[in-house]
């Protein structure tokens, strides 16, 4: 069978909304003779006649009718579907690169406040992995950990470590009174033990800390330190709720990696919508 005559069913859309060929023919820019060919092309095509024709103009069959009705319908879908794809493609989501921790712990929290303030954009989050740059994370913005980079950032919060641990770990593990007191406890490390030695050296302690567990990164140690099973280096500003809420206890005050932080990158020519994340970010920093 043939494809249904596309053309022919525009013609026929239009003759049925005026109940005119001349008319449709105005709006589509035809001659009445040639809408009225187009309309006979669907009739053929259909097997039967979707209008009356008589001096005065036409008239819709019942037949006519039912067709028109479902036509109706599928235009206003059509152009329900297009102006969406439209607003869609102007409204390009905002991407941000970032670790994991930085993502779990303090970028997703603040998304509903986000989309509260600007229901229309859309923000997508990919891992930064070792990106140092928003163009290589393939993102608007990136947030990065470490020293200050040798590129243009803003710092969005400090990067320092301390010990932590659980009440019920220090409950059964305590009392800590002296960083000493640490030395032989178990320990948690993320990624290396080397964070450890970096933490004693600043407490003023030459000492080989206790072999522990080693996590890849702290995500996966942070879930070890709340679930109770020892202590490990966790940048405070990252489980501010978590000490706050008592879930948590920082053993000391002492911090390492006091050199490092959380920078915001911005890639070149951001969107207006990129520009609104990276300005509402900096501004909910705390």
């Amino acid at each position: 069978m043939s494809k249904l005559p596309l053309t022919s069913v525009r013609a026929f859309e239009a003759s049925a909304r005026h109940a005119s060929f001349v008319k449709a023919a105005v709006e589509l820019n035809l001659t009445a003779a040639g809408v009225s060919q187009h309309v006979r092309a669907l009739e053929d095509w259909m097997g039967i006649p979707l209008f009356i024709r008589h001096h005065r103009g036409v008239a819709l069959t019942a037949a006519g009718r039912e067709l028109g009705e479902a036509v109706r319908h599928g235009l206003m879908h059509m152009e329900t579907a297009a102006q969406q794809l439209k607003h869609a493609e102007q409204v390009r989501p905002v991407s941000v690169a970032c670790i994991p921790s930085v993502a779990t712990r303090w970028l997703i929290p603040r998304l509903p406040l986000f989309r509260t303030a600007h229901p229309q954009i859309r923000i997508n989050i990919v891992y930064a992995l070792d990106a140092r740059t928003p163009e290589a994370a393939g993102a608007d913005i990136l947030i990065r950990h470490g020293v200050k980079p040798a590129v243009p950032a803003i710092e969005l919060m400090d990067a320092w470590t301390r010990p932590t641990c659980s009440p019920e770990f220090l409950e059964t593990h305590g009392p800590f009174d002296r960083p000493e007191a640490l030395i032989h406890t178990e320990l948690l490390h993320d990624e290396t033990v080397d964070a450890w030695d970096r933490w004693f050296s600043e407490a003023g302690i030459r000492a080989v800390p206790k072999a522990g567990h080693v996590f890849a990164d702290f995500t996966l140690m942070f879930g070890s330190v709340i679930g109770g099973q020892g202590v490990g280096l966790c940048p405070t500003t990252l489980i501010r709720d978590e000490i706050a809420s008592g879930a948590l206890v920082t053993l000391f005050e002492t911090a390492s990696d006091r050199q490092k932080a959380y920078w915001l990158l911005e890639a070149q020519g951001l969107s207006d919508e990129a520009r609104t994340l990276r300005d509402w970010l900096l501004a909910n920093r705390d």
